[in-house]
């Protein structure tokens, strides 16, 4: 199998890609080594995957078309959304750029994905969505 991961060089995309990997996936890792969270620490993350000849990193960020498209459109038959810009605060002090990367990143992601018929699409979201909650852990029933 065949799967694109947004945010490959985060916390979770990278354990998730040298967990893909492990088990004999082809993984193509998308990050554009964002400075919100330290770059190096992001490039140690996915050391271990660029070792391995079943993983492809592209440095592109998720709203750049002809990036996202050629990347999609190469084989791929899954793709993991984890890429996001972070942090509650700082998006209301910045909504529109945010807005850009959030939205409109995952819309090229789902237009790319319906272009090249990739058959699942998974997004993995942050549990700011739920606000404050004190029962922990929570439900979303």
């Amino acid at each position: 199998m065949k799967v694109l991961i947004t945010g490959a060089a985060g916390f979770i995309g990278s354990h998730l890609s040298e967990r893909l990997l492990v088990d004999g996936w082809t993984v193509v890792g998308v990050d554009n080594f964002d400075d919100f969270y330290d770059p190096q620490i992001k490039r140690r993350n996915i050391s271990d995957c660029l070792r391995n000849k079943n993983f492809q990193l592209i440095e592109a960020d998720i709203r750049d078309n002809t990036a996202m498209d050629k990347a999609v459109g190469d084989g791929v038959e899954i793709i993991v959304h984890l890429a996001a810009k972070a942090g509650v605060r700082p998006s209301i002090a910045q909504p529109l750029l945010y807005a850009d990367v959030n939205v409109n990143g995952t819309m090229v992601l789902l237009e790319a994905a319906k272009k090249h018929k990739v058959g699942k699409f998974i997004f993995g979201s942050s549990s700011s969505v739920y606000g404050n909650n004190e029962k922990v852990p929570f439900s979303e029933d």
